[in-house]
């Protein structure tokens, strides 16, 4: 590739400094309208087929990669929630005056330019956009290969769009497929401020590991459950399985069930919904015992050394035995990912502690992690659930988008 992509991102990123709010939400009401379109869905449907007939359909991402129009009507709704929001650029954070009469003031800005390093889901593309152009950022997209027609029918819509709204073209760009434009998104420093990768923990963990430009980490998700000595059966039974089996391959899926010893004579009942689904269930020795009999047996193993710290994305879990509220918290600080953790429970005192002491984004007390979203939070669309400490922290949403500057007003002071 040349550069001609950084000087169009960086050129779309200034253009968007004059552009005002009611822009904005024209260019992403009338892009819902466009994908709805009978005309411009087909094609993007079309495309998207493309994609899937590469993939076989016992792969867990097979229902992430396909669109339908029911998703592009979601996808459509979205949008148009997102022109709703408030724009969160120009923000008062802070603002006072200095003895010397200087008036600071802390205001939030778009960071310019992002990127965005995902794998097979192509509706990615549409939050993404929306996202950035409502934050005032530029956007480069870097989808997985598996999806790459479905991307390529959606930025030349986007694109198309853009054109007819009257705006820089360059505010999207997708890369091309393949491993070396993203080396070349990675090393992009100077032009890109930001990356954001979207995927498993191999994704992520290389996105750390070889980009120069600064990277939020979101996606990687092993989640836990702990269902405490005082957790109730039927709370238990409706969480544990909505957190496994709502989308098995989103990464606020449930990956392990952590029982309290004194419980396990309520596992199989736990479980039960569960078996209807056709989880395989990777059991300790304890719980094994537990559900011998009571779990079919085709669905039941023993676990190995790989059951605990897996992001599973499939009809598949494990469970843990632990002898304590302490026990389940050192656990899920070994294996868990920091993204969300719960635990079900009747005891509040637990439930407290548990919130205060597990490391995480998004911390439950009977609820599932399935909630761990953007929109469920009332967010809009999101970006992503983060799950480091710096700037962002859970669902990143359109505030989570922007950085800040000091703006300085004075009458002619001068520092001695």
């Amino acid at each position: 590739m040349t550069n001609d992509w950084k000087e169009r991102a960086k050129r779309a990123a200034d253009f968007l400094t004059g552009v005002k709010e009611p822009e904005i939400n024209a260019l992403l009401l009338k892009l819902a309208d466009e994908v709805e379109d009978a005309k411009n869905a087909s094609v993007i449907l079309a495309a998207n087929k493309k994609d899937l007939a590469r993939m076989e359909k016992s792969n867990p991402n097979y229902d992430r990669l396909q669109l339908t129009e029911k998703r592009l009507s979601d996808i459509a709704n979205d949008m148009r929630k997102v022109a709703t929001l408030p724009m969160p650029t120009g923000r008062v954070i802070e603002e006072r005056v200095l003895p010397n009469g200087l008036r600071l003031r802390k205001v939030s800005v778009a960071f310019g330019v992002i990127g965005v390093i995902y794998e097979a889901r192509p509706n990615v593309s549409f939050d993404v956009f929306s996202l950035c152009v409502k934050s005032g950022n530029a956007c480069v997209l870097k989808g997985g290969t598996d999806a790459y027609e479905s991307n390529r029918a959606i930025v030349d819509l986007i694109e198309k769009t853009l054109r007819e709204q009257g705006m820089d073209e360059g505010i999207v760009t997708l890369m091309p497929a393949g491993r070396d434009a993203t080396a070349e998104l990675m090393a992009a420093r100077g032009t890109v401020d930001l990356i954001i990768p979207r995927g498993g923990s191999g994704l992520i963990n290389f996105v750390r590991g070889n980009s120069k430009v600064p990277v939020i980490e979101t996606g990687a998700g092993v989640c836990n459950t702990y269902f405490d000595k005082t957790g109730d059966v039927e709370k238990g039974r409706a969480i544990v399985n909505n957190a496994k089996t709502r989308r098995v391959s989103v990464c606020n899926a449930l990956d392990t069930l952590i029982i309290h010893e004194g419980r396990l004579n309520d596992l199989a009942a736990v479980c039960e919904p569960l078996a209807k689904n056709r989880v395989v269930i990777e059991a300790d020795e304890r719980s094994y015992g537990a559900l011998e009999g009571k779990y079919p047996a085709e669905l039941l193993e023993h676990a190995t050394g790989e059951s605990f710290g897996t992001e599973f994305r499939d009809y598949r879990m494990s469970i843990k035995t632990v002898g304590s509220l302490d026990e389940a918290i050192e656990h899920i600080g070994r294996y868990g990912s920091g993204h969300s953790e719960s635990i079900v429970t009747e005891d509040a005192v637990a439930g407290e502690t548990f919130q205060r002491r597990v490391d995480a984004a998004c911390v439950y007390v009977n609820a599932p992690t399935s909630f761990s979203d953007g929109g469920q939070f009332g967010m809009g669309a999101e970006i992503g659930i983060s799950t480091q400490k710096l700037h962002a922290r859970g669902p990143m949403a359109l505030p989570e988008m922007t950085t800040y500057k000091w703006l300085v007003n004075g009458d002619g002071q001068v520092r001695e």
